[in-house]
């Protein structure tokens, strides 16, 4: 049964993977001949996600023009609808050069294996100004502190554009073997299910009470075949859950709590950008190409601290052209358990309440608690769950 749902600005998906075997040790061994350079984390990310579909339609790293042009207005020189630049950024481009053919190694493994091969189209500097413009443009604040700027400016002015062939998929395929999937192998499932209208819920945190009745609200409000969680493997800032942590804890949670054939555990290698509305446009295309028909943005969706308002991610979609993504959005707001209902609702569904008539811990509050060896209310958090997070805050993982 084909997926109703076509990739973003194509027919078929783009994977960049070279699937054939032959062929990628021979491309391993032109690598060895070829000048080499070792990327930035985010590069790297960017061509596991290439590799995996889920950049369709897009070919490789983007140049300066295109950028430029994505950051001004979310499209490319060419037209094509993008909301974030997709860029291998370095200090010094060595002797990379346009026409070259250059070896990637990949900064995230021992020994920095080649990750990809690239075709170097162009190699262009970004002037300061350039970059700040970029900056505030993409992630809404030049600030320093914003961990995804300072994570962007750390990375180099130089930009080496061009096509890739790629040839694995980094540290994700042998650390996370029964979660991290590409775009062609979710959506391949998604049609083996016979699944046709399918939620996407995007994820970088371990899945509380309120997260999972939204994945199930969602569910059934859109009469929904099923939800892939998909969960981000990536790098993270720090003091966030490290992800085989959160693998665990969102297993037990779909292993006892949701109904079997409902749900599809999968996660994907991409470093976390914080950047708010920007980043939700580009999580939706990701959910696209991978065959999901709705998405799932809630409150300060890829947000990180005050840097945007709660609900700026849905409003994004509201100004974006008509025809710019298939698939459809499911817009929540912040959901937890109301004591005087018995179950988790979306707050501004539930009138006749006050912020004392709903069960809400902070972050921090909770972290306190887990490092105490203390669970959150059941109301809160499923107790099997907060067992993993109290072993991992204990430091018993």
């Amino acid at each position: 049964m084909s997926n109703p749902i076509p990739p973003h600005g194509a027919t078929r998906l783009k994977p960049l993977f070279v699937e054939d075997a032959d062929e990628r040790r021979a491309l391993l061994r032109e690598a060895e001949t070829l000048p080499a350079v070792t990327v930035a984390s985010a590069a790297a990310s960017n061509a596991v996600m290439l590799g995996g579909g889920y950049f369709t339609p897009l070919d490789g790293f983007m140049d300066k023009a295109d950028a430029l042009s994505v950051g001004r207005s979310m499209h490319t020189a060419g037209g094509l609808f993008w909301p974030t630049p997709v860029l291998n950024l370095v200090h010094d481009a060595g002797a990379a050069e346009a026409g070259a053919r250059i070896a990637l190694r990949d900064p995230n493994v021992d020994g920095a294996p080649v990750l990809a091969i690239q075709e170097v189209t162009g190699v262009e500097t970004f002037s300061e100004a350039e970059l700040d413009g970029l900056t505030a443009q993409v992630y809404g604040t030049t600030d320093p502190a914003h961990p995804g700027v300072a994570d962007f400016r750390a990375q180099g002015r130089v930009a080496l554009a061009g096509p890739v062939r790629v040839l694995n998929f980094s540290y994700f395929e042998t650390d996370f073997p029964e979660t991290f999937r590409t775009a062609v192998s979710i959506r391949q499932e998604i049609a083996e299910r016979g699944w046709r209208r399918v939620v996407a819920f995007q994820t970088r945190n371990p899945m509380h009470r309120a997260h999972e009745e939204l994945c199930r609200m969602a569910m059934e409000r859109l009469e929904a075949d099923g939800v892939v969680i998909h969960m981000l493997l990536g790098k993270l800032k720090p003091g966030d859950i490290p992800a085989p942590v959160r693998d665990a804890t969102i297993r037990k949670m779909v292993e006892l709590y949701f109904p079997p054939n409902s749900a599809m555990i999968t996660g994907y290698g991409f470093d976390m950008l914080y950047a708010g509305p920007r980043e939700a446009v580009l999580h939706a295309i990701f959910r696209q190409n991978m065959g999901a028909s709705h998405f799932i943005v809630g409150r300060d969706h890829a947000g990180v601290g005050d840097y945007y308002e709660p609900f700026e991610a849905q409003e994004i979609f509201d100004e974006i052209p008509g025809d710019a993504l298939r698939i459809e959005l499911f817009k929540a707001d912040h959901t937890a358990w109301s004591k005087k209902l018995n179950k988790v609702v979306m707050m501004r569904e539930a009138p006749g309440h006050t912020k004392e008539d709903f069960v809400l811990l902070s972050g921090t509050a909770v972290r306190e608690m887990l490092g105490k060896g203390i669970a959150p209310p059941p109301e809160f958090s499923r107790p099997e769950v907060a067992q993993i997070l109290i072993d991992h805050y204990r430091g018993r993982d």
